[in-house]
């Protein structure tokens, strides 16, 4: 099976949609939710509408549905809905990452039920705005630490315990939560939930205040006795069974993340471009970096950046339209795309003087960082290509 690692013609029609959503609905009001944080940008209503209708369409699923994985034949290949949202995602986030992570059910809750739920869930989760909810004050990066717990009750289990850091937590009306059914199974017993807003014993306690991404918010939530029905488990209810499932969630959403990255950085270096060809500095890619100005050097340094890590975003999603394990190369590209970025706007701030409100190229930068950080840190996708690359487990390289 052959990857052709160019735009296929039939997304580049959706490829620039989302880039003229970008330039027309998030560049504009990008600045005024950055100042107004934990202000709902209600100018998103009507986009969320227009991507449901897509998809209900029947037309190629994009956002957070295009994630859910198709078997592959082993002979066909397909460019299906992993590289779709991956190209719009990134084309969106080109005018605003923190607009992207605030649209209506787009969350990172539904990557996670498109990736593992069955059809039935499916169906029933279909119009529902859903945040993700890993990360717990003694739990970041290590998965076996969560101890929110899950304890079988009839028909339901019993959620306690709290999360922090959950992107649109606040917003969204469900999360898919994180929870183990035996804390001292490790790994094993760690299962996910979808815990509808509304329901008694679960509460928001605060909004943090951040760096980035400040269109969307991010909260603190606490499960107190809270009731889930069973049939809300995602995946299956065995202990020892089922986290190799919870685990695909991020082998779809890692190269989301990777798109995002991908996008901003691309904003930095077409406003460092264009400043720097005011500036009288023209970049000539007939002739070596080393004979040309230092700085337009170093935009052709972190163009090459950016192309390495556009290309392995696009195979890891390329991999999972076709049915192969991806695993390897969504840490890879999560990795590279989110350090590239950090890096590429916040050079881009050093090449331009970026650093005042008048221009984006300081949002951006601030925007970037979260990105090398939430579903996955840097260092643990490199620990996790490392043990695959060594063919180690978590046991035996830490």
């Amino acid at each position: 099976m052959t990857i052709n690692l160019e735009v296929p013609a039939k997304f580049k029609l959706l490829v620039d949609q989302a880039h003229q959503v970008a330039l027309g609905v998030f560049r504009p009001i990008s600045r005024k939710y950055d100042r107004a944080e934990h202000e709902y940008p209600k100018e998103l209503d009507m986009l969320a509408a227009l991507v449901d209708g897509m998809n209900s369409s029947g037309e190629q699923s994009t956002g957070a549905r295009g994630v859910r994985r198709t078997n592959g034949n082993g002979s066909e290949v397909q460019n299906g809905g992993n590289l779709a949202t991956v190209l719009s995602v990134m084309e969106a986030s080109w005018g605003d990452v923190a607009m992207v992570l605030a649209m209506p059910r787009q969350g990172l809750g539904n990557s996670a039920i498109a990736s593992v739920a069955d059809d039935e869930q499916l169906a029933r989760f279909d119009r529902v705005w859903a945040s993700m909810a890993i990360t717990e004050p003694d739990a970041g990066s290590d998965s076996a630490a969560i101890r929110t717990t899950a304890v079988r009750d009839g028909d339901d289990y019993i959620l306690n315990g709290e999360k922090i850091f959950v992107t649109a937590g606040a917003r969204s009306n469900a999360v898919v939560v994180w929870a183990t059914l035996d804390p001292s199974k490790g790994r094993a017993a760690i299962k996910s939930f979808v815990v509808e807003k509304g329901t008694p014993g679960f509460t928001v306690e605060r909004l943090e205040h951040k760096l980035g991404i400040r269109a969307s918010d991010t909260a603190t939530l606490r499960f107190a006795d809270c009731r889930v029905p069973a049939a809300n488990l995602l995946g299956s209810p065995e202990v020892d069974e089922g986290f190799a499932g919870v685990m695909q969630t991020f082998d779809n959403t890692r190269p989301l993340v990777a798109a995002m990255a991908l996008g901003v950085a691309k904003a930095a270096i077409d406003e460092t471009r264009d400043v720097l060809r005011g500036a009288g500095v023209a970049v000539d890619y007939d002739r070596p970096a080393s004979r040309q100005h230092a700085a337009a050097a170093a935009l052709l340094a972190m163009e090459a950046d950016w192309e390495a890590a556009y290309l392995t975003t696009l195979e890891a999603a390329w991999m999972a339209d076709n049915g192969q394990p991806n695993s390897l190369q969504a840490s890879m590209a999560k990795a590279k795309a989110g350090r590239m970025a950090t890096e590429v706007t916040l050079r881009c701030v050093e090449l331009t003087g970026g650093y005042a409100e008048s221009s984006l190229l300081e949002k951006w930068a601030r925007d970037a960082k979260i990105l090398d950080i939430f579903e996955g840190t840097q260092q643990i996708q490199q620990l996790i290509v490392a043990r695959r690359l060594l063919g180690k487990s978590s046991a035996e390289l830490k």
